[in-house]
């Protein structure tokens, strides 16, 4: 495991996970929309075949009083997002810019957003309206048990450096000018330099000996679990590249370890 004590900063967190408790578990719920609504289903992908394999008596045995106060997983959040905005804060003075932190909303099952209903079904997402990113944790149980991700708490930093890349994007007018594009290079360029941008910030950690040896191959094994072809072949044996949003598994670890080994966002503009 990281040694995130090494890091002092703490981002603006909010738990709500407490609240989406009542409507039930969430179990593969969340990587079966990530899947349909997030990377993969082109349209392509019946949701009832998804939904029979999860079994019918997977509920969250949770209580609201499992969330009374800040735990582990809160402050691991807090910690890694308190990171990145040091690091992107230091990267915006650079130009001459201001940089505007974003918060991170931790939930169950559902909650509510500037985007609209916030569901667990499109996985860890940003929400360009509220400057928020929101996560429910147990996506990554599914990365792990789904799709052989080996998971990790490096794993999940990457993902939540990830959203933090879509936030920077947003910042920079990057978002909108791949919406108003509308095209699937776009889409998936504006996914890979994310990737990359979670790798550019992942280096500037590197030093300060957060990670063990090799441990950043949980996040590289995590950007490659989450590759569409892969998410493709696993869910119906087959893939797709016309209906692709995110971008290939090699696509998406190049990008990252681009990032990484330079340790400078500037590398990331020509992610394709």
């Amino acid at each position: 495991m990281a040694d995130w004590g090494k890091i002092f900063s703490r981002g603006n967190v909010q738990d709500r996970r407490s609240s989406g408790l009542a409507l039930g578990g969430v179990g593969a719920v969340v990587v079966i929309a990530t899947l349909i609504f997030n990377i993969v289903s082109g349209g392509q992908i019946n949701i009832n075949d998804l939904l029979s394999l999860i079994p019918s008596e997977s509920q969250s045995s949770l209580t609201s009083t499992d969330f009374e106060g800040a735990d582990q997983y809160e402050v691991f959040a807090s910690t890694v997002l308190g990171s990145t905005n040091d690091y992107w804060r230091t990267q915006f003075e650079k130009s001459g810019q201001q940089y505007t932190e974003p918060s991170l909303v931790l939930f169950r099952s559902a909650t509510q957003s500037a985007c609209g209903y916030a569901s667990s079904d499109v996985g860890p997402h940003y929400c360009p309206a509220d400057q928020t990113i929101y996560i429910d944790e147990t996506f990554f149980i599914e990365l792990q048990q789904r799709f052989k991700a080996q998971g990790g708490d490096v794993a999940e930093a990457y993902v939540i450096a990830h959203e933090v890349g879509h936030h920077v994007q947003n910042l920079q007018g990057d978002l909108e000018r791949a919406q108003q594009d509308g095209s699937q290079a776009a889409a998936i360029s504006t996914e890979l330099q994310a990737d990359c941008y979670a790798g550019a910030w992942a280096n500037s950690i590197s030093n300060l000996g957060v990670f063990e040896p090799n441990e950043i191959n949980e996040a590289i094994d995590a950007a490659a679990a989450v590759g569409d072809d892969r998410i493709q072949q696993s869910v119906n044996g087959q893939v797709s590249p016309e209906t692709w949003t995110h971008g290939s598994s090699e696509s998406r670890v190049k990008w990252f370890t681009t990032g990484y080994n330079s340790g400078d966002p500037t590398t990331c503009k020509d992610a394709t």
